[in-house]
């Protein structure tokens, strides 16, 4: 019944909410005759950037950027420039005048990522909030994110990032548009997540990311080059009619999750469950799962095909859990969408035990002893209690409700009781009252 109710629910506020698949059109940035491009190797001098599994950002931002510069450096009209070339401070704002300065059409950071509790991975943009800006930035994003997709990275999509102020969270973005220059961040991966960290291990991995980063520059702008013999000219660009919408920060958990059974096989230790979830405001993106009640969580996982770069996901997916011989699995699943806000499902719980290895030989080696017995249910986390199974859980539960039916009627029995002999006392009493008026009057009249 949930998963009906969560498919009917979903499909209705699917097409009343959430954007159509994008398609092509045409560029909405005209840059006239010559393109100028600033690229902006973040972080810099005293300023290191994240410095997880042994890796500098600031060191590793400049490799790339130097690649993309050079491979850009190739195409036909256009002006590449870098913020540094060398590992120097330079502040958002110097950043920004320098793009000013040479009259860039677009300034494009260059970044690497890293997250608090290491268990985000997969790759994003950041655009601005501000029109036109913010389409700008959407038509470019889906080019980058579309060749970060291709070489097997996650997309966690196209994002903005509101500061308290009501402008632009970074400052990069929100310095360059003051300048009334467009700009995107760009997060290739992120270092610090094992799934992410093999796309960034080598210098020439960085240098790949930057060569594709031109690509996307190539393609957004529709550049040429003769020398790679290479013409984006005619290349059409992703819809930006939806780009608000898609890229509207949602401040909002997902608006719910719910766990189905489906099947459980206790001689070799596997659990299946349905799962269904749906948020309104931006695609599901991850979820992870806890066999213990919620005391502790998986790694995150993603979504079961979604893709952020239209809104799509499925409502519902079948997840399998290997379960831990010697328990009876709580399981709750979070499912997080693209702001990495979470909701929790109800949890499952097991009604028996998942039988250990020796529990299953002791019970061949006594198959008399096993037949209408009761199992020891020992839930993660819980003290030992002995719980009937199957037919016997069954016949407990009616006895106790033919328990408490009995107890009601035997309440309502005495009530009934009470009451009866209550109005038979206030009769007696009137009886006697009745005849001691009666006998008044008598004496009265023989006086």
């Amino acid at each position: 019944m949930y998963r009906f109710l969560i498919t009917l629910l979903t499909v209705i506020m699917t097409g009343l909410l959430i954007p159509v698949q994008a398609c092509a059109a045409p560029r909405l940035q005209d840059t006239g005759g010559k393109v100028i491009i600033v690229i902006d190797p973040g972080h810099g001098g005293k300023n290191q950037g994240t410095i997880e599994n042994n890796h500098e950002e600031k060191q590793m931002t400049l490799t790339t950027a130097l690649a993309m510069y050079d491979a850009l450096s190739l195409y036909d009209n256009v002006e590449v420039y870098m913020t540094r070339t060398e590992d120097v401070d330079l502040s958002l704002k110097e950043r920004a005048e320098f793009a000013l300065s040479v009259e860039a059409d677009f300034l494009f950071s260059v970044h690497y990522n890293a997250s608090l509790n290491h268990e985000l991975f997969g790759s994003e943009v950041w655009v601005p909030l501000e029109a036109p800006y913010n389409t700008y930035g959407y038509q470019f994003g889906h080019e980058f994110l579309s060749a970060m997709k291709e070489k097997g990275l996650f997309v966690r999509g196209i994002k903005t990032r509101l500061g308290e102020d009501g402008l632009d969270y970074y400052g990069i973005i929100r310095e360059s548009v003051e300048r009334e220059i467009p700009a995107v961040i760009m997060e290739h991966c992120h270092v610090d997540e094992p799934r992410d960290a093999s796309f960034c291990d080598s210098e020439e991995k960085l240098r790949e990311f930057g060569r594709a980063d031109a690509e996307a520059v190539a393609k957004y702008f529709g550049l040429k080059s003769s020398a790679l013999n290479v013409d984006y000219s005619d290349y059409q660009l992703t819809e930006a009619d939806a780009a608000f919408s898609r890229t509207k920060a949602d401040s909002t958990e997902p608006d719910l999750c719910l766990l189905d059974f489906l099947d459980a096989d206790y001689e070799n230790g596997t659990l299946s469950l349905a799962v269904s979830a749906a948020d309104y405001d931006s695609p599901l993106l991850y979820y992870s799962c806890s066999t213990d009640g919620g005391k502790t969580y998986s790694a995150r996982e993603g979504w079961p095909e979604c893709d952020t770069l239209t809104g799509d996901y499925p409502d519902t997916f079948t997840l399998n859990l290997d379960i831990q011989p010697g328990t009876a699995p709580e399981v709750i699943v979070r499912a997080y969408n693209q702001y990495d806000l979470y909701t929790e499902s109800n949890c499952y719980i097991s009604p028996q035990v998942f039988p250990s290895q020796q529990e299953e030989a002791s019970a061949d080696q006594n198959p008399d002893s096993g037949d209408g017995e009761s199992v020891e249910v020992v839930p993660v986390g819980a003290d030992i209690n002995v719980q009937n199974t199957g037919e016997d859980a069954d016949r407990d539960v009616s006895f106790l409700v033919f328990l408490e039916i009995c107890l009601v009627f035997a309440a309502l029995l005495l009530v009934v009781v009470i009451v009866s002999q209550c109005i038979v006392r206030r009769n007696r009493k009137k009886k006697r009252l009745q005849r001691r008026k009666e006998a008044g009057n008598t004496r009265n009249q023989q006086r």
